[in-house]
């Protein structure tokens, strides 16, 4: 009987233990999520602040990310994602065959337009720039891999969820659309979803000035076999430029997308 009351005990035990495993590992994402979100070192009561976290509590998952090097501890106190969370970044970049191929065809459509060429996803509400090429020239993007911005204020972010149902566009866009830096960013939900699926139709986007005054994103879908656009490839380029020679940069940016579909083997070899 001793031994039976024993063993419920510790089942009974268990499962808190695991509720408090999961709790500090809940705790450390919100941490790291943050820090990945804002883009900037932070001190504790300012990372306990925004994730709505005891300090104290905060301050211990912060010590313990520190001593595993997935966060370090600058001279000013605050924190930044550590050197650990880098070297999972190259493992797993390196088993992406997409990313390889699409970063291949990347390098190759930036020396034939001679401009830079992103490759961009999508993360939740926002679009992120997964690979880049910088151009041959003077001119340098804001942008680099990292940089997440909302889904409308670029050609890639309408690309990204134009396969989706159109309900389910229009709720993206109804809770994710901002004002741009430009104000020249569209924010109409609905706009923007009919916007998104004929972009998808036709292959390509362009958007002028709606991010960065006087310049452009040219950009095309990359579709998997469903036919879900699961990234872009774009040129980023001065506003005169797509506005001389929209035909040059169009044609470019979609042949490049149905290249990188065609060696993933997503898009039939004749088409």
């Amino acid at each position: 009987m001793a031994m039976s009351d024993g063993i419920e005990a510790a089942e009974a035990a268990a499962p808190a233990a695991r509720r408090t495993r999961v709790s500090g590992m809940d705790r450390a994402l919100q941490i790291l999520d943050h820090l990945y979100e804002t883009g900037a070192p932070a001190g504790g009561y300012a990372i306990a602040k925004a994730i709505g976290a005891p300090l104290s509590t905060t301050y211990v998952v912060i010590d313990e990310l520190v001593e595993r090097s997935l966060l370090v501890r600058r001279p000013d106190g605050n924190v930044w994602l550590g050197p650990r969370l880098y070297h999972y970044g190259l493992v797993y970049a390196r088993s992406l065959d997409f990313l390889s191929e699409a970063s291949h065809v990347m390098h190759a459509l930036c020396r034939t337009v001679e401009e830079s060429v992103q490759i961009c996803g999508r993360d939740n509400d926002n679009m992120v720039v997964l690979s880049m090429a910088d151009g041959p020239g003077h001119f340098r993007v804001s942008s680099e891999v990292g940089t997440r911005v909302p889904l409308n204020w670029t050609a890639s972010g309408r690309l990204l969820v134009g396969h989706l149902p159109e309900a389910e566009r229009i709720a993206i866009f109804r809770r994710s659309a901002k004002a741009s830096p430009t104000r020249k960013a569209q924010t109409d939900p609905k706009t923007l979803a009919e916007l998104a699926a004929k972009a998808l139709e036709e292959r390509l986007s362009i958007q002028i000035s709606e991010t960065d005054f006087m310049v452009s994103c040219v950009a095309s879908p990359i579709c998997d076999a469903s036919g879900a656009c699961v990234a872009t490839i774009s040129i980023v380029l001065p506003e005169h430029k797509v506005v001389a020679n929209r035909a040059f940069y169009a044609d470019a940016v979609r042949a490049a997308s149905e290249t990188i579909e065609r060696n993933l083997g997503w898009r039939d070899h004749g088409g």
